[in-house]
């Protein structure tokens, strides 16, 4: 009950200060209409509950997290196109390019990207410990998570090679850049969210990359499974696309049963990342969330 509480109150706080941004017509529609369709908002709240649990408050990391949600949603918006997965359902919703038509929707992605780096930039607080460092380091952060080292990169490799032959370590090098990347990113950018306010622990910064490292690969086999198993009504997207692009996955390399055990082995090593970390506000949420993303049906 108290990991529910905590759960929704880092949402809710994510979803209040989303609404504020992009309030005009035009493209600003678009971006928002993405930005606000729902879903988790895992990486905001990533962000900051390690904010918290390095000694600082989900305040203190609000504007990165809401960063990170930003570029999240510039890569929905461009992986849904033609050009990518040419999917026409979001979360239940039509996609961007169905509602607003592919030049709007392309651009809606683009600057929302821009939209990301601006917010984080322009974070607002009191800044103390080498604060301006700690801004400039996670805007860093969450461009080297988005470009070719990171998401795009993944998304390159993983579209370069659909209906061809993969095996599970290929796999595990494209999705740790397509999704791992970011959550990466999002966790890390919370220590700097604290870390700018007060002194942090050194080993907070490698126990949060590794953390992620492993969340995103059991987040992403746990997203091979869903498509596999669950109807398009429970997910809110399309389901099978994989399988109908012959594109190869965990669950095909491994099985359903074999995923499902990868996803409990990473989780636990993402839980057991903490430990290398002091984190004065501890760290039961970052592995009840882990433990919950494991067992997600949507």
């Amino acid at each position: 009950m108290e990991f529910q509480r905590e759960l929704e109150e880092a949402r809710q706080l994510a979803e209040a200060r989303l609404r504020v941004f992009f309030p005009g017509g035009g493209l600003e529609e678009a971006m928002r209409y993405s930005l606000l369709a729902g879903g988790k908002r895992v990486r905001p709240i990533l962000t900051m509950k390690f904010c918290e649990a390095a000694g600082g408050t989900l305040e203190e990391a609000l504007d990165f997290g809401c960063g990170v949600e930003m570029l999240h949603t510039y890569s929905l918006i461009h992986d849904d196109l033609p050009c990518m997965d040419n999917d026409d359902l979001r979360r239940g919703m039509p996609t961007n390019h169905k509602r607003f038509g592919e030049c709007v929707a392309t651009l809606a992605g683009d600057a929302l990207q821009a939209a990301a780096f601006q917010t984080v930039l322009s974070a607002e607080g009191d800044w103390r410990h080498g604060g301006s460092a700690a801004v400039v380091l996670a805007a860093r952060i969450l461009a080297e998570a988005a470009g070719a080292a990171g998401m795009c990169g993944g998304q390159y490799w993983d579209t370069l090679g659909n209906g061809s032959p993969r095996t599970a370590g290929s796999l595990t090098e494209i999705n740790d850049k397509k999704t791992g990347a970011l959550l990466r990113a999002a966790c890390m950018m919370g220590v700097c969210a604290s870390m700018g306010r007060r002194a942090v622990d050194e080993g907070c910064m490698d126990a949060a990359r590794d953390y992620a490292t492993n969340l995103g690969l059991a987040f992403q086999i746990r997203d091979d499974i869903l498509d596999a198993v669950s109807t398009a009504e429970e997910l809110g997207k399309p389901i099978g696309s994989d399988a109908a692009n012959q594109k190869a996955t965990y669950v095909t390399l491994l099985g359903v049963k074999g995923c499902e055990a990868l996803v409990l082995d990473y989780t636990a090593r993402a839980k057991g990342a903490l430990d290398s970390g002091r984190w004065p506000g501890g760290t039961a949420f970052l592995e009840a969330l882990a433990d919950s993303l494991a067992v997600r049906k949507s």
